[in-house]
């Protein structure tokens, strides 16, 4: 495809972070962002050119921002494909519908996956309690329970330990079927990020070793400290995704490291992922970069780091309460995204520290996080 020309503009849809810092990318590439979505001091919407405050059912609404720009991505896989459908008739959707629908439904997301040849954890599909009950006698305990839909950050999902745990968590979780898995005695979790271009050439970022805390990322360390076979069996994961899913746009994978060094892959955001954040600052092109260029049809960038990287998430009043600090601190890089308020549980922004290249294998977390 012909790439579209300085100045056209590029729809997104949602107003948070990730389309904040996708409009900022694509703005230094010369492109003015629309962003859709119903909130109306959204992060996206404050650097976008242009902005439509309106539900992702409005249908009116869509055809009026389907008329407005050359091209439409979204920042987050839980936008309605409804949404997107009705926008896929009208203007080019980079991701597509299929690759939307694929990732906003964990069956689908684990067949797709096992299709492609990514293994992952034994898993079952559960629409009755019955089926709970001898999914457990079969997988064992403990295991985790999780919808099939709208969980993030930990939300939507259940830890299985004890035979009790079983009816509870069935009844207080929804939509079904929901998806049972075999729990995972990991040494790391780790993620590898693509971006895919229109012409279908294919790079891939170093892959990340990640840290949770009350199940959101806390730290994502790059590249992550792990064998040299995992990391390439990673980035050949990554890339498998992306084609699999014929996706045009930035693909994350998020993987468990096994103790004896193999990978299982656990799930996919067809969108810039938290996790790549420290492109930003590490690499000359970052994931929000390669993501703008894909869409709108320019060649991919060259995804090498120059410098390692560790970047921490601010979350809530502890996060704000660091920025000061962060800003005053030399070799980190803040980032804040411009919501009103730092609830608890809430990403209000980022921080990187930048690492001399080769140096990070060999420091202690402790060192590591100096400045952090």
């Amino acid at each position: 495809m012909t790439a579209l020309p300085p100045n056209a503009v590029i729809g997104i849809l949602g107003g948070g972070q990730l389309g904040r810092m996708s409009a900022l990318a694509a703005a230094r590439l010369g492109y003015a962002c629309h962003v859709y979505a119903p909130e109306p001091d959204s992060p996206g919407m404050q650097v976008a050119a242009h902005r439509t405050v309106a539900a992702y059912e409005d249908r009116e609404a869509l055809a009026r921002f389907a008329a407005s720009v050359a091209v439409v991505t979204f920042e987050f896989e839980n936008v309605p494909a409804a949404a997107l459908e009705a926008l896929a008739g009208l203007v080019p959707c980079r991701p597509g519908l299929a690759a939307l629908a694929t990732c906003q439904d964990r069956v689908a997301e684990k067949a797709f996956l096992g299709r492609i040849g990514v293994p992952v954890a034994p898993w079952r599909a559960i629409e009755s309690e019955a089926e709970l009950q001898a999914a457990v006698a079969e997988l064992g305990l403990p295991a985790v329970l999780k919808t099939t839909r709208l969980g993030y950050d930990g939300r939507g999902q259940a830890v299985l330990r004890a035979p009790e745990d079983l009816a509870p968590a069935f009844a207080r979780l929804a939509p079904r079927p929901l998806v049972l898995e075999a729990f995972v005695p990991f040494a790391a979790e780790i993620s590898a990020i693509a971006a895919r271009g229109a012409d279908g050439a294919v790079v891939v970022f170093d892959p990340a070793e990640n840290r949770h805390a009350h199940h959101i990322l806390d730290l994502s360390f790059a590249p992550a400290r792990l064998p040299a076979a995992a990391a390439d069996a990673a980035r050949v994961h990554v890339a498998a995704v992306a084609e699999g899913l014929d996706l045009v746009g930035v693909v994350a994978l998020e993987m468990f490291l096994l103790p004896d060094g193999t990978l299982l892959g656990n799930e996919i955001a067809p969108r810039p992922h938290n996790s790549g954040h420290w492109t930003m600052d590490a690499c000359a092109a970052s994931q929000f970069e390669q993501h703008i260029r894909a869409v709108v049809g320019l060649p991919l960038a060259d995804p090498a780091r120059h410098h390692d990287a560790v970047m921490r998430n601010l979350i809530g009043p502890e996060g704000m309460e660091a920025w000061p600090r962060l800003v005053a601190t030399r070799g980190v890089v803040p980032h804040l995204y411009g919501k009103a308020s730092a609830r608890p549980g809430r990403k209000i922004g980022h921080a990187t520290r930048l690492l001399p290249m080769g140096s990070l294998a060999g420091l202690t977390d402790a060192e590591a996080l100096k400045g952090l």
